[in-house]
């Protein structure tokens, strides 16, 4: 008997092994390598066997014997070897437009916000509306939502479009209001806020609102579609991101990632989920599309949004905002087109993941999943996407039927100030229940929502072992019984967000079949502390057994 990968293996299956051994391309050897196994355990190795079509042959122990012919031989110098990371929830061409765009997530105040908006306006002359992304009223300590006077002062003599981080709000300014026919008569759709004062629009829109200034927006060009998506899939591969679940994908997404498949340049894996029914249909017509392009693209279902964000109160509570008494946030969709949809989608064997924020959303989507799951059997794996305020009642729900919480751990660090003011402490018993959630009998997925958050994964497995932000607050973490373990938290960020796409076979573990997507780091994750899981850097990142980026 032969102990391979953690598993003891007969003669046959041995000399089996053997022979493909002896026919590999490739050997990443003298590494520090591991992934998570089937029961969550850490299977340990110090070589990676990879084939001639970038796919994983074994792994190997120490003892075990190294092939003599071999196209290529990379010594890892003992650096630690782990699944290239995938995000299980983001928004692949906003991450690239973030980048192309004025960006103000990382401004501190207003004033911060208005110099990068005058900035960015400046530099580009030519471009007749200024837009952008990243805004944060919190962050900037504000206490009220920004104004159109607010940027008059900046840009006034061309329309600006801002997005709020979470793209669940908008700021405009006046010349963009006037471009976009809004007045005090204009009137707050369903689902939707145009936020007035004085019987005036301040130039704020949330949710569904946000459609009344966006069709005034010129739509991007082929080109800077085709520049913002190259962007992203730059970013995403520094990081350490070899795949994501893109939530939203549009029709013209779509396209340009099939561009970049037809021209070779399509390096990130990616799980598309149709931003609705109408782009799910004629993109993926009777079902599922194939994995396209050596396993880089197929578009496996539809994402759903219930309700909208914590930070502009537009995310569905079964009672008052604590911070704004008479709010309980925003219904986007009822409970009959929400089982609708869902049947549509079904019924074609789409896999269904429903955006949920507040605790009266969680239960709902939890409401429409259990009506559907008795329709429609099988492996659903029903997604609810954030998952973020739960009432405690409804946490055992998240383990029937086989549901998914796709949840994003710094959004937890992110929040947990705002969570507080927005619900009162005694509400908060279900919030970002992690460990609530495996208890439970749910999977965890873990991704970073980005471009709301940063992409980074590390930032995203510091979090969910610790709950502290970056400086440490609050020490011992928030709410420390919902931390996780390290490899709790890599499963999440690599089997088990594999799973939520209907991707196992493919990625998420090196396992002998699946594609050798890794990375070489720079420290061993599984010793470090929090913050030196923050600081680790991707050395190297590798999909389908080819290097694609190396550190300088």
């Amino acid at each position: 008997m032969k102990r391979v990968g953690g598993r003891l293996l007969g003669a046959a299956a041995a000399l089996a092994l053997a022979a493909s051994a002896a026919h590999a391309d490739g050997l990443i050897d003298n590494v520090n390598g591991y992934s998570i196994g089937k029961d969550g355990a850490v299977d340990r190795f110090s070589g990676l066997l990879i084939d001639g079509e970038g796919k994983v042959v074994r792994t190997l122990s120490a003892k075990d014997k190294r092939p003599e012919k071999l196209d290529y031989k990379l010594d890892g110098k003992g650096r630690t070897l782990i699944p290239g990371l995938i995000d299980a929830h983001g928004h692949v061409m906003h991450l690239g437009y973030q980048a192309l765009q004025v960006d103000l997530s990382g401004t501190n105040s207003l004033e911060e916000a208005q110099r990068k908006i005058q900035d960015w306006a400046r530099a580009n002359p030519n471009q007749r509306w200024v837009v952008g992304f990243g805004w944060n009223q919190e962050r900037w300590g504000l206490g009220r939502f920004p104004t159109a006077a607010d940027i008059d002062a900046a840009v006034g003599d061309r329309p600006v479009w801002l997005l709020r981080i979470d793209g669940h709000a908008g700021v405009a300014n006046s010349a963009a209001l006037a471009l976009a026919g809004i007045g005090p008569k204009t009137v707050s759709p369903a689902g939707g806020r145009v936020e007035m004062a004085g019987g005036k629009p301040t130039g704020v829109f949330v949710d569904a609102a946000m459609a009344l200034m966006e069709k005034a927006v010129p739509p991007p060009q082929a080109l800077e579609r085709d520049l913002a998506f190259a962007k992203t899939q730059e970013i995403l591969i520094e990081k350490g991101i070899t795949a994501v679940a893109d939530m939203g994908t549009s029709a013209d997404d779509w396209a340009v990632m099939r561009r970049s498949g037809d021209m070779g340049r399509l390096r990130v894996r990616i799980i598309s989920y149709a931003y609705g029914i109408e782009p799910l249909i004629s993109i993926a017509g009777t079902g599922p599309t194939p994995w396209l392009y050596n396993g880089r693209l197929r578009m496996v279902g539809v994402k759903l949004i219930d309700d909208g964000a914590l930070g502009s109160r537009g995310a569905r509570l079964k009672a008052d905002y604590a911070d704004a008494p008479g709010q309980r946030g925003l219904t986007l969709i009822d409970d009959a087109k929400l089982k609708n949809l869902g049947s549509r989608a079904a019924m074609d064997n789409f896999q269904v993941a429903i955006h949920a924020i507040g605790d009266a959303s969680n239960a709902q989507a939890l409401d429409a999943i259990e009506e559907l799951a008795g329709t429609y059997k099988g492996d659903r794996r029903w997604r609810i996407e954030h998952a973020q305020i739960v009432d405690p009642a409804d946490l055992p729900r998240f383990g029937r039927n086989g549901i998914i919480a796709s949840m994003q751990p710094v959004h937890q660090t992110s929040d947990r100030l705002m969570a507080e003011a927005r619900l009162g402490p005694a509400r908060l018993v279900g919030a970002y229940a992690w460990q609530s959630m495996l208890k439970a009998g749910a999977r965890l997925a873990f991704g970073s929502d980005f471009p709301v958050e940063s992409p980074d994964p590390f930032a995203g497995l510091a979090a969910a072992i610790s709950r502290e932000d970056a400086s440490g607050q609050p020490p011992g973490g928030w709410m420390p019984e919902q931390k996780l373990t390290m490899p709790q938290a890599l499963s999440a960020f690599t089997r088990d967000a594999a799973f939520a796409g209907f991707a196992e076979d493919k990625i998420g573990t090196l396992e002998p079949g699946r594609y050798a997507d890794f990375l070489l780091l720079d420290r061993d994750i599984l010793t470090a502390t929090p913050a030196e899981i923050r600081a680790t850097k991707v050395m190297e990142t590798w999909v389908g057994g080819k290097r694609l980026w190396v550190r300088k």
